[in-house]
């Protein structure tokens, strides 16, 4: 493995020039922090491309045997790649993203009517040349493995692929046409009133014992005007909604741009953090007013009863895959703000068991239990009843396995995808015995307005 430090420019800068290159892959601290964003990551063209749809999983379109997950750790150990300390974790590996639907790969689960089965729910390229950034110390790295190379091969590609970075990266992006005019025409598959029922229908699976708590979402989607850019429409985003665990991918047929402030799963060295999200609030401008909706929040009995109740889920998902005793919960229902809301955020903690991997991780506990429910399985299919659509992205994780075992993943809110000329954007709340219907609906559009904010033509 070899290395060159640079000059840093602005990561969504080195994001834009590197995009030429092909296969995008921008893991992105949009909003910085001295742990949670302290880190991103550009990678682009890929030397290989992993997918799984309903057949399996693939390889650069080649069907590959065994369970996907199970694939996809074989094909991380056949590149297993040891990392330089003291440079930034993510240092080649696979980078992208798994669909919420992809858990019909791991559970008998009630199928959404419209699911395509035809259409990928992971998607990562394998990625052995990356530019990491350290934001806090202001440096900034082009990093690579070498791989698919072998022997003494590999150096020689190493110092190739780290040529072709610099370049690209010297090379001032093309000045991108004016945005497209006009307002976009965003639908909903629910109504306020059709939505508000669907909290009820949940309310009344409470009751009857079903559940304790379901995710249920919304999902806007919009025709996109010719000539809309993506990677454009993210810059914005970055900008409006800066949230740490941001992203921006993009392959010939779709793109995603991520403003998530939620981490699913990291693991370094075995040791394993969650940090689920459970209990929202507005914010205000007014200073006073936001200091008392914050307040309110921390000391609301329905949101942390929510939050406890995704703690005790995680707790169990990662007592599946941990050393015994191991999983801790060093912080419950501590309070992060964003651009438009309060949230309340824990963090669970584990050790993985040496027999365990980072895909073994992400079998035990995708998706997450803060955008499912409790118990998550039967809530899972309540909310296929209630939703009756396909989440695809939505809560599902988008990041990366390294080649050195390592992992970090995001869940997937705050989230747009692009396909076909279209944009989808879903939002959603957990639902509880105490949920009120019309707050409930308020929620969704409190957790999307700066993302739709991002679409109004505006400064990179």
């Amino acid at each position: 493995m070899l290395y060159e430090e640079i000059d840093p420019l602005e990561p969504a800068m080195a994001a834009g020039r590197l995009r030429r290159l092909g296969g995008l892959a921008f893991l992105d601290s949009a909003m910085r922090h001295e742990t949670l964003g302290r880190y991103a990551f550009v990678a682009a063209a890929p030397f290989a491309s992993f997918s799984v749809d309903a057949g399996g999983a693939s390889l650069d379109g080649t069907r590959l045997p065994g369970p996907p997950l199970t694939a996809l750790d074989a094909l991380l150990a056949r590149y297993r790649s040891d990392t330089i300390a003291g440079l930034p974790p993510f240092q080649g590996g696979a980078a992208g993203f798994i669909a919420y639907d992809f858990a019909h790969h791991l559970e008998r689960l009630a199928v959404p009517p419209d699911l395509d089965p035809a259409l990928p729910t992971m998607r990562f390229g394998l990625y052995d040349t990356v530019l990491a950034f350290d934001l806090a110390a202001g440096r900034a790295f082009v990093i690579s493995t070498g791989h698919p190379a072998e022997g003494a091969a590999r150096a020689g590609r190493a110092r190739e692929r780290i040529a072709t970075f610099r370049e690209a990266l010297a090379t001032p992006e093309p000045v991108p046409p004016p945005a497209p005019a006009g307002r976009l025409d965003w639908r909903s598959n629910f109504f306020a009133g059709p939505y508000r029922d669907a909290i009820e229908r949940v309310r009344e699976y409470i009751l009857a014992g079903d559940i304790y708590q379901a995710n249920i979402a919304q999902t806007f989607q919009t025709a996109l005007p010719e000539g809309f850019d993506s990677f454009e429409l993210y810059r914005r985003l970055r900008q409006t909604n800066a949230a740490p665990f941001a992203a921006f991918l993009e392959y010939p047929d779709l793109a995603i741009a991520s403003s998530s402030p939620e981490r699913f799963l990291k693991l370094t060295d075995r040791r394993v953090e969650a940090r689920p999200i459970k209990g929202t609030a507005k914010r205000s401008a007014e200073p006073t007013e936001d200091r008392a909706l914050a307040a309110a929040l921390l000391a609301s009995e329905k949101d942390r009863a929510e939050n406890v109740m995704i703690v005790d889920l995680m707790r169990n998902d990662l007592s599946r895959v941990c050393e015994a005793d191991s999983v801790e919960v060093p912080v419950l229902c501590g309070l992060e703000s964003y651009a438009a809301v309060h949230h309340l955020v824990s963090v669970v903690t584990g050790r993985l068991r040496p027999d365990r991997t980072a895909a073994d991780l992400v079998a035990a506990t995708f998706p997450g239990g803060s955008i499912t429910g409790a118990p998550k399985l039967r809530a899972m299919d309540i909310i296929t009843e209630i939703e009756r659509t396909a989440r695809e992205v939505y809560c599902g994780s988008i990041g990366y396995f390294g080649f050195d075992g390592t992992m970090d993943l995001n869940i997937a809110i705050r989230t747009v995808s692009f396909r076909g000329g279209r944009a989808r954007l879903s939002a959603g709340g957990g639902i509880t015995v105490l949920s009120e219907p019309a707050a409930e609906y308020e929620e969704t559009f409190t957790k999307a307005v700066k993302v739709f904010a991002s679409f109004e033509e505006g400064p990179r």
